[in-house]
C-alpha cells in the first residue's frame, strides 16, 4: 500500500511538471489591455491535457499493480480488506484488487527442513542445530535429521489464517523435536546407533504424521542422517571395543590350546591302543616282532631271513661283487 501511494504521487507530480513545461513553450502569446501576458493556445491545451495524462499514468500504475504472476508450484493468498474475504490464486497470472488487498505467497512443492551440526547446512547454518536427546539409559545422543514436507493445497487459506507463512518454525520444528525425544527415550543407546535405527525412524515418521497432518502439514519423510555421542561416551566405547578385542583374542588362544591338548590326548590314546594291540599280537605270535622290523626297512633293501636271528641284505652282497 505505501509503495502504491508513492507511485501515484510521483505520477501526479510528473504530469504537472510536464504540463508546466509545455505551457511555457507555447508559441503564441497574447497581451491584455493592461499589457499582461495571456497564455498561448498551445500552453492552454497542455494544461487542459495534464489531467488526462495524470489519469492515464495512474490507470497504468493501478493495472500494473493489479497483475501478479504466481510462480510454478506456488499459490497466492489474497485477502480483501473491504469484503474481508480470502481467495487463493494458483500458478500463472492473478489479478489483485489494488489498495484494498493484501497478499502472501506459499510454496506448495516439497520443502526440506534440516537440523544439522555441520556448518552451512539447514535453516540455522551458522550454529550447531542438531537435536540432542536422552536414551533409555539417560545418555545423550546427537541427531542430524532432515524433514521433507509440503502443504495441503486445500488448506492453505486456513493455515494462513491460523498460523502464517512461518509455519516451519511454529509447527514443523517443535513437532519433530518433541517426537524424536519421545521415541529415542524408549530405546537403548546402542539400539539407536545401529540395531533398531530403521525401526526408530519408521516410528518417528508415524508419530509426526499423526501429530501435524491433521492441521494441513503433510510429512513425506523424516530421515535420521547421523547419530553422534558425547566425547566421553565415544572414548568409553573405544575402550570397550579394545577390551572386547583383547578378550576375543585370549578366548581364541585358549580354545586353540584346548584343542591342541585334546588332540594330544587323542593321539596318546591311539598310540596306547596300538601298543596294546602289538603286545597282544606278540603274545599270540612271537615272530610278529621280526615282521615289524622288516616292514620298517627301506623299500630299496632286498632282504632274506636265513634263520630266526640272521637277516641278509642280498642287494648289498650283489653290489659288492660288482
Amino acid at each position: 500500500m505505501p509503495a502504491f501511494i508513492a507511485v501515484v504521487v510521483f505520477a501526479v507530480v510528473a504530469a504537472l511538471v510536464i504540463g508546466r513545461i509545455l505551457a511555457r513553450r507555447g508559441r503564441v502569446q497574447m497581451l491584455d489591455k493592461d499589457g499582461r501576458r495571456i497564455m498561448g493556445a498551445a500552453g492552454a491545451g497542455a494544461l487542459r491535457a495534464a489531467p488526462i495524462v495524470v489519469g492515464a499514468i495512474v490507470l497504468l500504475v493501478i493495472v500494473g499493480m493489479s497483475v501478479r504472476v504466481v510462480p510454478v508450484g506456488n499459490c497466492l493468498v489474497i485477502f480483501n480488506t473491504v469484503t474481508k474475504t480470502f481467495r487463493l490464486a494458483r500458478q500463472g497470472v492473478a489479478f489483485v484488487p489494488p489498495l484494498v488487498a493484501t497478499t502472501e505467497m506459499y510454496d506448495l512443492r516439497r520443502l526440506e527442513y534440516t537440523m544439522s551440526s555441520s556448518q552451512g547446512e539447514g535453516r540455522r547454518a551458522a550454529t550447531d542445530d542438531s537435536l540432542w536427546s536422552p536414551t533409555q539409559e539417560g545418555l545423550q545422543v546427537g541427531i542430524d535429521l532432515t524433514v521433507w514436507h509440503h502443504l495441503d493445497p486445500t488448506r492453505v487459506i486456513e493455515i494462513h489464517q491460523r498460523i502464517g507463512s512461518d509455519y516451519e518454525e511454529k509447527i514443523i520444528r517443535p513437532a519433530v523435536r518433541s517426537v524424536i525425544r519421545l521415541v529415542i527415550s524408549e530405546y537403548g543407546v546402542m539400539e539407536v546407533y545401529s540395531a533398531k535405527r530403521a525401526k526408530i525412524q519408521d516410528e518417528i515418521n508415524a508419530k509426526i504424521r499423526q501429530l501435524v497432518e491433521k492441521d494441513g502439514f503433510l510429512i513425506d519423510e523424516v530421515v535420521l542422517r547421523d547419530v553422534r555421542f558425547t566425547d566421553e561416551f565415544t572414548k568409553a566405547i573405544e575402550a570397550k571395543q579394545i577390551a572386547q578385542q583383547s578378550a576375543e583374542q585370549m578366548k581364541y588362544v585358549l580354545e586353540k590350546e584346548q584343542r591342541e591338548a585334546e588332540r594330544k590326548v587323542i593321539e596318546a590314546g591311539g598310540r596306547a591302543k596300538a601298543i596294546e594291540t602289538i603286545n597282544e599280537a606278540l603274545r599270540q605270535n612271537p615272530n610278529y616282532i621280526k615282521y615289524l622290523y622288516v616292514d620298517k626297512l627301506s623299500d630299496k633293501v632286498s632282504v632274506i631271513v636265513s634263520d630266526q636271528n640272521t637277516i641278509m641284505d642280498l642287494k648289498g652282497i650283489i653290489e659288492g661283487k660288482k
